[in-house]
């Protein structure tokens, strides 16, 4: 894996030109050009603010508004790395049928691409706290960290998915599915304290409240969304406790999606 990561820096000039090219493709005939990056996880703050408005959600001293769309960068930009991702290799079959190079190019430039909307809807955040008078602190230097992770575990799931969907179609056709109900399993409308007080607190599902708790952050999207929230929001370090079951899924994750996609690869000319 290591040798893979070295061969796939020999031809990083070739990722930034793919890159480049992503990002002026998928704006270049659109009016509202970037603003597409905004417009969505805006329209999707408001709407859980709205539904806040039938359903009582506890955000602490926290405005929901920010709340919200703090819980939604980190999910937008997982959920379009991954969305973009699943077709990279048979959206780019005329590129891998006549040269060679590392394929796993097609995924990381899918995955990095979108760091471009991540960073305009970061800015938008600052805005949104600048308004309502809120300040990060110190513990805002976690933000690359929780950054890279959440890249990490969006390419983890892009290797394996772009290789089997070059084989298999249905596997793109299916993920914008999975990715709503991963969405609606995550703590983006909710945030993760309600579900800790709810199930280390007072116990809702017995004996098997640490059990399912455990189980429900080892989707690693609960850790992120939660731990950024924290970091910009609250002023306070990543709750490890959060993290880790996440992070030992993702770290079994990488290698198996990485030898996945490598035993694929091979025969991707022939399928795509």
């Amino acid at each position: 894996m290591i040798g893979a990561i070295r061969n796939v820096a020999q031809y990083r000039e070739l990722l930034l030109v793919l890159i480049w090219k992503d990002i002026s493709v998928r704006y270049k005939q659109a009016y509202l050009g970037l603003a597409w990056a905004v417009i969505k996880p805006v329209t999707l703050m408001l709407i859980f603010t709205l539904l806040r408005s039938f359903v009582d959600i506890d955000s602490g001293n926290l405005p929901y508004p920010v709340l919200a769309f703090a819980a939604l960068l980190p999910w937008t930009l997982f959920q379009e790395a991954t969305t973009a991702g699943v077709n990279s290799i048979i959206g780019n079959a005329h590129l891998i049928k006549k040269i060679y190079f590392p394929r796993e190019v097609f995924p990381i430039t899918a995955v990095l691409t979108r760091l471009v909307e991540f960073a305009i809807n970061l800015v938008i955040l600052g805005a949104m706290m600048a308004f309502y008078g809120m300040l990060p602190t110190l513990q805002a230097l976690w933000l690359p960290m929780i950054i890279g992770y959440t890249v990490l575990v969006a390419l983890g799931v892009t290797l394996v998915t772009s290789a089997l969907n070059a084989y298999y179609r249905d596997i793109g056709a299916g993920m914008p599915i999975l990715l709503t109900l991963l969405m609606y399993a995550s703590p983006i409308i909710y945030p993760l304290d309600i579900a800790r007080t709810k199930l280390l607190v007072h116990h809702a599902a017995g004996q098997w409240s640490r059990c399912l708790y455990t189980v429900y952050t080892t989707n690693p999207i609960a850790g992120i969304v939660d731990s950024f929230q924290r970091v910009l929001l609250k002023g306070l370090p990543p709750d490890i406790g959060a993290m880790w079951p996440g992070m030992i899924a993702t770290a079994v994750l990488m290698p198996v999606s990485f030898w996945i996609f490598k035993r694929a690869a091979g025969w991707f000319a022939d399928v795509v």
